[in-house]
């Protein structure tokens, strides 16, 4: 049982199988967090852990409780002006335009298993893993408003899953203001606040800096999720490293604006909220209506932040992924875009696609460029049909013939977007967002598709049906290259125009549902401007994104290291392109390109088609070996190493290792070689410390314990005693371990 409640002393003790999360009623029927960390025992109550004292500067709560203070409370999901000076958790605007409100304990109840949320992506447990769910009922009878906190246990997986429903039962409009899915307040401020920040083309480096007082937030408001702050984030102490210590993970289940938010009191209290931006969000709440909040994550783990990977990847690969790719080895691919942009026609594809076949690769995606009249990215978008003067035979002759070669095939969409210059726009230009009489900011050239109108998403379906049947098709790159400016619908009127980004990110999952439900065999990855909406709303659908634009070998070290953290390497979609790279100028081997590449959904960004003899063999033999260990780098225990975010990040390694502790590869990446360099050692983890390995197929055997503690001898990379042919720099060293009896 994953849920214990104290029926006399209302506590409520949610269990994992290895942490404990405890609230509690407390007087006036507010709810107050007493624990959250490693596993305790079951008791009737804490009173210890809720023990406090009257502060002179604090409201109370009522004349004849003094010692009941608001502000002094570690709360469960806090109000608006009643005493609580922190940010609050929800707020609620009434007719009157009072934000006070009273929500009180009602009753609980707790259900087995876990359901999907309706019109949002959403956890589950369609397996029977042991899930359960209690849904606590808090009201305010004045104005007749319901809430219903909804906690999920994820016992396996040590995850709980918060989110919050409200219910207008009174006979007046309410509006919300601010509506999180979660608030976590922790008893002190002994952590350091570690977050994923970046921009395009270097998106989630990771940031380590110890709570202050005050307010510390990482947010978006761009309607997206963002490659400038990623919706995950951590809270570890001091001394926690990716081996050992305290560490809890957050996360939220959305695509659009978000809010990451710490606050520190005058008590050292650590107030969490995760949820909807508040800020551009408004909600009017109609008598009978109700509101839900995405779902937020919460994890924690005593033993450091490989642990909570790997506790994360587990869970989102069984609550949250689509079934179907749960453990379905992701094909290796090849992408036009670079190869040819925008001026191709079918003879320049299809020569790439027959070398793919050649090469062993089994998806040929087409890029940009396709429909309309697109030449160049100033055009076409929303006219998603065939251009004809690229492929005069049609799209799905053209599918076919790749289908024919015996490869998958795949297509870039853009669905969201809108240019000026398109049949679409002709047709209805109050489908482009802007402001009426103001200038339209456009981003790329191009604007953005108003889906909060359900009439706009019905049409973009019905085009990209089309194509889905024509083409049978495989795979879906859906990319989203600008973010949303002049945010307004001429469908809402004025006083709901703060619904509008909430309604749109609706609109997004609404076209992706419908898409998922008719196609459930085509394959989607996640695309905007690289990493832009590496999130897990775009997980539920899109089992795997395309993890940055920036495609240099050596800037990826940091991205996919960076977004290892809080997603699993099956979602990294990553590729080896050209040199000197496209964005960095960087020449690099293939050999330490593809050595980036394979952690994750592997594949090729260039023209295959044009490459000398001896780097189409040894793309060959990448992909072949791509597919021998595909499962182990798609699927299998990541432990990070060495981090290219510690000292002067020369050295980047990680490990990924079986189930069964049986296979592993590691591998060691260094920036720049040093003449002379001192004696190095690489230490593995995830080993059975009791069974025998080979490395490198090598005739001499290892202890699991020995690799992991007295590590691998690693030597210079080249005999410093000799000319030097070339560089030794950006090189990368792949080491096979396998246990010598399985």
């Amino acid at each position: 049982m994953a849920i214990h409640v104290d029926e006399t002393n209302r506590t409520f003790h949610l269990q994992t199988d290895h942490t404990s999360y405890i609230f509690q009623v407390l007087a006036h029927g507010i709810l107050g967090q007493v624990y959250y960390g490693k596993k305790i025992h079951v008791k009737p109550q804490y009173n210890e852990l809720l023990k406090r004292e009257m502060k002179t500067d604090t409201p109370a709560y009522s004349l004849d409780e003094p010692a009941f203070q608001l502000g002094d409370i570690k709360q469960e999901y806090s109000d608006t002006g009643t005493g609580d000076f922190r940010r609050p958790a929800y707020q609620v605007t009434q007719s009157n335009g009072s934000r006070i409100t009273d929500l009180k304990y009602d009753h609980y109840e707790v259900e087995q298993g876990k359901q999907r949320l309706a019109g949002l992506p959403s956890t589950f447990d369609d397996n029977d893993d042991g899930a359960e769910t209690l849904i606590v009922h808090l009201t305010d009878e004045l104005i007749q408003l319901d809430l219903e906190l909804s906690y999920t246990v994820f016992p396996h997986q040590d995850v709980i899953v918060r989110s919050a429903n409200f219910k207008n039962h009174g006979l007046e409009t309410v509006t919300l203001n601010v509506a999180h899915s979660a608030q976590l307040d922790l008893p002190d401020d002994r952590y350091d606040l570690i977050q994923f920040a970046g921009t395009w083309a270097r998106e989630r480096h990771l940031i380590r800096t110890p709570l202050r007082s005050g307010i510390q937030a990482i947010d978006s408001v761009r309607t997206t999720s963002s490659p400038q702050q990623n919706p995950f984030m951590m809270l570890a102490r001091p001394n926690t490293t990716d081996d050992s210590g305290d560490v809890f993970g957050f996360n939220l289940v959305y695509s659009g604006s978000f809010l990451d938010q710490v606050e520190v009191d005058q008590w050292n209290v650590s107030r969490v909220l995760v949820g909807i931006n508040p800020s551009e969000f408004d909600w009017q709440l109609a008598p009978d209506k109700e509101f839900q909040t995405p779902e937020a994550i919460l994890s924690y783990t005593a033993d450091g932040m490989n642990q909570l990977s790997q506790q994360l990847a587990a869970f989102y690969s069984e609550h949250l992924v689509n079934a179907k790719y749960r453990r379905m080895e992701r094909p290796i691919l090849v992408n036009n875009w670079e190869a040819t942009y925008f001026d191709f026609n079918d003879d320049k594809l299809l020569a790439i696609a027959k070398q793919a076949k050649q090469l062993g690769i089994e998806m040929f995606v087409l890029d940009d460029g396709w429909f309309g009249h697109r030449n160049d990215d100033h055009t076409s978008l929303g006219d998603w049909f065939v251009d004809p003067k690229k492929l005069p035979k049609g799209i799905g002759s053209f599918a076919d013939e790749v289908h024919g070669l015996g490869l998958e095939f795949g297509l870039w969409f853009e669905p969201e977007m809108i240019s000026i210059d398109s049949e679409l726009y002709q047709q209805h230009p109050e489908w482009l967002i802007h402001t009426p009489e103001r200038r339209a900011t456009p981003g790329r050239n191009q604007y953005v598709l108003d889906f909060s109108r359900p009439e706009v998403v019905d049409y973009i379906y019905g085009l990209m049906s089309q194509v889905i049947q024509e083409t049978k098709l495989d795979y879906i790159k859906w990319d989203m290259n600008r973010y949303i400016t002049e945010m307004f619908s001429p469908a809402l009127p004025a006083d709901r125009q703060l619904e509008m980004p909430h309604r749109y990110i609706l609109g997004v999952y609404s076209l992706y549902e419908r898409l998922t439900q008719a196609y459930p065999d085509v394959l989607f990855e996640s695309c905007a401007s690289g990493g832009g909406r590496f999130d897990l709303g775009m997980m539920y659908y899109a089992p795997q994104a395309w993890t940055s634009d920036d495609t240099d070998a050596v800037e990826r070290l940091k991205i996919q290291f960076g977004t290892s953290y809080g997603y699993p390497q099956s979602m990294m979609g990553a590729h080896v392109s050209a040199v000197p790279n496209e964005q960095t100028g960087r020449v690099t081997s293939l050999d330490t390109r593809a050595n980036v590449a394979f952690y994750g959904a592997f594949g090729y960004e260039l023209d295959i088609s044009k490459m000398p003899e001896a780097e189409s063999e040894e793309v060959k033999q990448q992909v072949a070996f791509y597919k021998e260990h595909r499962a182990l780098y798609q699927f299998g225990k990541l432990f990070r190493l060495d981090s290219p975010f510690d000292g002067d990040g020369n050295v980047m390694s990680w490990v990924v290792v079986d189930d069964e502790q049986n296979h592993a590869i590691a591998t060691r990446y260094q920036l720049l070689n040093h003449p002379n360099a001192p004696y190095d050692r690489l230490h593995l983890r995830g080993l059975d410390p009791d069974k025998q390995y080979r490395v490198n197929n090598g005739t001499a055997t290892y202890y699991g314990d020995e690799l992991m503690n007295a590590g691998i001898f690693i030597g210079s990379e080249f005999d410093d005693t000799a000319a030097v042919k070339q560089s030794a720099d950006f090189s990368s060293r792949r080491f096979i371990i396998d246990a010598v009896n399985k």
